[in-house]
């Protein structure tokens, strides 16, 4: 283990507090920027950082899913018109009437009731995409749920009312959306990705 990897950032929580401990940061030498002229326009600079994402309230959502499940936020204010609204992306609160919102369990309803709303397919990606190209995007809607939860598809192709089902990456969480995907009904589990499981 090299000395930057042992020395490399690292967070602890303790009473409520981020501890850091390590390097965050690191530069490497600049190299010059030389034009077809031989004329210097200017150097590069390498630098690797660690960036810290808190989850706060959401934490529940990323852990659930490293368990298999599908947690979701529901409104129970009996003063809110949004009340008994199921929300998925999970939110913390209610959108309208910011009251702390209950979290439901909807892995079930996403099995039975999971399809494509809409889609899109990319081809191309920024520099620091994971997922294998072509990217298929997808939009997926549940029955009782309001909102619509983006996502993407791992196995075939992408057509607007597919029933889809949830895969979760439970043998190898990153803890990040990424481990949840989609497959379409009736996907075997010998075609799931590396790592992924239907719960």
């Amino acid at each position: 283990m090299s000395i930057e990897e042992k020395t490399r950032g690292k967070v602890r929580v303790v009473n409520n507090r981020y501890k850091f401990e390590g390097n965050f940061h690191y530069a490497s030498p600049n190299s010059p920027m030389i034009n077809e002229s031989g004329k210097l326009v200017g150097v590069t600079n390498p630098r690797d950082m660690t960036y810290v994402h808190t989850y706060g309230g959401e934490a529940v959502f990323f852990e659930s899913l490293s368990q298999g499940k599908l947690v979701a936020s529901r409104c129970d204010n009996d003063d809110c018109r949004s009340k008994g609204s199921i929300f998925m992306p999970f939110r913390i609160h209610c959108p309208d009437c910011l009251m702390r919102a209950t979290q439901v369990d909807i892995t079930d309803i996403a099995k039975r009731t999971g399809k494509i709303y809409s889609f899109m397919i990319c081809e191309r990606s920024g520099a620091f995409n994971t997922l294998p190209k072509p990217i298929k995007f997808i939009n997926i809607e549940f029955e009782g749920v309001c909102t619509i939860l983006m996502g993407y598809l791992s196995v075939g192709t992408p057509v607007m009312g597919m029933r889809v089902v949830p895969i979760f990456n439970t043998k190898k969480p990153t803890y990040t959306i990424l481990d949840l995907s989609w497959v379409p009904e009736g996907t075997k589990k010998k075609d799931l990705p590396k790592n992924f499981t239907f719960g």
